[in-house]
């Protein structure tokens, strides 16, 4: 008998920020592994592609194009309601979507940027998932992933406030988890190192960043997104039933290692 506890056959996932990058590669591995997903961004026409492309290889229906830009609640309820009308009642979340309009030290940081780092990287996510909790309450069982960072258990001269909003992440998928358990929905966050993606392009453009990453991470290299997908599928899937509340950090090492 084969082992299907990986199997997301029959299931419905909303991923944001899907249209590239992290998102993208855990929408196709999901789509690879049985699951309608709806993809959504801020860009209608980047979703459209990604949709037609999981839609031409995987077979069509397998997945459906909103946009949605997640600083606004009402275009979050309109992703919701599109999905379960045009795919089903939703089993899986992923809240991969977030911002960092700021680069340098939080003294320089403006009272907008900081507000929406915190708006879009945390309250969104809690928006998303009250707003999913009633198909997963009553398919008694759910999987919420959110997409941290392994900043949120660092400091940072550059990227600080988008680390706070990170380490809130962690609590939050906790928390979520406390409450949540007793409905067998379960909540986690992964937590990437550098990855390559557009999002830290301005990290792994830099030579001098690099330079310093290679030598400190174990693996002497970054990550690439397809490296988190495989996580995504393990949290969402049966194989991790048994696993809520917890952080699965993705970094090749960085995180272990002494600085130099």
């Amino acid at each position: 008998m084969s082992d299907r506890s990986f199997d997301l056959t029959g299931r419905v996932a909303i991923v944001t920020g899907s249209s590239r990058g992290i998102g993208a590669a855990i929408a196709r591995k999901y789509a690879a592994h049985g699951a309608k997903v709806a993809i959504s961004s801020r860009n209608q026409d980047a979703c459209d592609a990604v949709a037609a492309e999981l839609n031409s290889e995987f077979g069509e229906g397998t997945a459906i194009a909103v946009a949605a830009s997640i600083s606004r609640k009402e275009d979050l309820q309109n992703l919701v309601d599109r999905t379960r009308a045009e795919l089903g009642p939703v089993d899986i979340l992923v809240c991969n979507a977030a911002s960092n309009p700021s680069y340098g030290p939080m003294g320089g940081i403006s009272d907008d940027q900081f507000r929406k780092i915190m708006d879009n990287n945390i309250l969104s996510n809690h928006w998303l998932v009250q707003m999913v909790l009633p198909d997963m309450k009553a398919a008694g069982k759910g999987s919420v992933i959110i997409i941290s960072s392994i900043g949120g258990m660092q400091g940072s001269g550059s990227i600080g406030v988008y680390n706070i909003s990170k380490a809130a992440d962690f609590q939050l998928a906790r928390n979520l988890a406390y409450e949540l358990g007793p409905d067998a929905i379960r909540v986690n966050c992964i937590a990437p190192g550098l990855i390559q993606t557009d999002m830290a392009r301005a990290l792994w453009e830099d030579e001098k960043v690099m330079g310093y990453v290679r030598r400190i991470t174990p693996l002497r290299r970054i990550g690439q997104p397809d490296e988190i997908a495989g996580a995504a599928v393990f949290l969402a899937s049966d194989a991790s039933t048994y696993i809520t509340g917890q952080s699965i950090v993705i970094d090749g090492g960085t995180s272990i290692a002494a600085a130099l």
